[in-house]
């Protein structure tokens, strides 16, 4: 489509393959140290986590890189610029009150939302992560919009690096001690990677801030008139117009996953296996099979952060045959992309699942959930494209059905057909949101 697109991809598909092989094998080793049990566990916080990121800053995010796309000439650094800040104090204060909710109710989270007081530690760590993890995003955000992909990527990278080390270091401590590793230890790692790639992107964000606005000695007097213009509550009106519904959207999105997800082991059990049982064969899922699948999935998630800010740049040049040119090779890209991943896991499945994780019950899921990748590569890449036309109430609706779905299957046909009757419906709810994100785009490019 153009050079700095596919240019930004790259970067981001190299350095989110280089993450994901370092995840890859991260969770073989947390697989292995804290068994099927302990991964479902684990798995069991990430609905918190994926609330928090719907919340405070995932429709922040979207809109910086929207507007700061959007601006006639980007070259307009002071306009930029409040953008960033506006969308950088709206997410500060919906994470600090986000951490303070979850931190004062994590005992009735864990027992009575997530159904597992094991979890309780793991929420508060997790809780400290956010106001970090939410700033990153906005920067990420402001980064992806001016087209530059480099300070994401590193700070991808770094955050992974780190996470991962830091847990190391924490398991040969607790080897040389004679000491068991904590489950929390694993939670600890990803709070230091927040930690350590926000103060990264937020150093060279100042950098940016100070050499582009002229003033290298001290960037206060910039931010101050920044403040102090009128044009900064007239942008943030402008970010919560297009955060707000889209964060909405999430949210519910979320919270619909989240019910989901604690509601698999527990449909579980009523088909006939213990808790330990179901949490163990939802660790193997989520937890070695399902990051398996998506581990091809760099290469469009990273295309699709950039379609954003490409597609709502087209759209305010009003030029839609760059649009339906976007749509078409996207399409096809993915497609041709998605089909040969799945003949490779259908080939490969069982014994990636015996080699990798040791697990037979992970071969028999990478094997059946082989048969989404091409569904679920395109649904990504077009569900990018309604976001960048800000067509987010389309997306919310085909997304909430899509959830819908999977949710049918999960309260009226697992407690009877088991954890299979779960993956068919994962394959019914993809194939579902990538013709309903193709038909929407089809009918608004034909419309212009």
């Amino acid at each position: 489509m153009n050079k700095i697109l596919f240019k930004g991809t790259l970067i981001l598909t190299l350095t989110g393959f280089a993450s994901r092989v370092i995840g890859f094998f991260y969770r073989i080793f947390l697989s292995r140290t804290f068994g099927a049990e302990g991964m479902g566990v684990y798995q069991l916080v990430s609905p918190v986590l994926a609330l928090s990121f719907s919340v405070c800053c995932g429709g922040i995010q979207s809109a910086i890189s929207k507007y700061v796309a959007g601006e006639p000439g980007s070259r307009d650094y002071r306009h930029s610029f409040r953008v960033l800040l506006s969308g950088l104090f709206l997410s500060a204060v919906l994470s600090l009150l986000f951490a303070a909710v979850v931190v004062l109710n994590a005992p009735f989270i864990a027992a009575r939302i997530l159904c597992e007081p094991r979890t309780e530690p793991l929420l508060r760590i997790i809780a400290v992560s956010i106001p970090f993890a939410s700033l990153h995003s906005c920067m990420n955000g402001y980064y992806y919009g001016i087209k530059n992909t480099k300070i994401p990527a590193a700070s991808q990278l770094g955050e992974q690096l780190i996470r991962v080390g830091t847990v190391f270091l924490l398991y040969e401590y607790s080897l040389s001690h004679h000491m068991q590793l904590s489950l929390a230890c694993s939670v600890i790692g990803m709070l230091a990677g927040e930690i350590c790639s926000a103060l990264f992107t937020g150093a060279l964000v100042l950098i940016r801030f100070q050499r582009c606005l002229g003033c290298p000695s001290s960037p206060s007097s910039a931010l101050n008139s920044l403040k102090k213009s009128p044009a900064l509550h007239r942008t943030m009106s402008s970010i919560l117009r297009m955060a707000v519904p889209l964060s909405a959207s999430r949210v519910v999105v979320n919270l619909l996953s989240s019910i989901e997800a604690i509601y698999i082991p527990l449909m579980l059990v009523r088909f006939g296996m213990t808790n330990s049982e179901a949490l163990s064969v939802y660790g193997v899922l989520t937890g070695m099979a399902l990051p398996f699948i998506l581990f091809p999935s760099t290469l469009t998630n990273s295309f699709s952060v950039l379609l954003l800010p490409f597609i709502s740049e087209a759209q305010e040049r009003v030029d839609y045959d760059k649009i339906r040119r976007a749509f078409r090779r996207t399409a096809s890209c993915s497609l041709a992309f998605g089909t040969p991943c799945c003949i490779l896991f259908l080939l490969t499945g069982r014994f990636a699942g015996t080699f990798f994780f040791h697990n037979d019950l992970a071969g028999h899921f990478i094997l059946t959930l082989g048969f989404i990748c091409p569904f679920l590569y395109l649904s990504t890449t077009m569900s990018s494209i309604l976001h960048g036309l800000g067509h987010t109430g389309s997306s919310f609706i085909i997304n909430t059905s899509s959830l819908g779905i999977r949710l049918a299957f999960v309260f009226f046909v697992v407690p009877s057909c088991g954890i299979e009757a779960y993956l068919w419906g994962l394959l019914t709810s993809q194939l579902f949101c990538a013709a309903a994100n193709s038909l929407t785009i089809l009918h608004f490019l034909k419309q212009h």
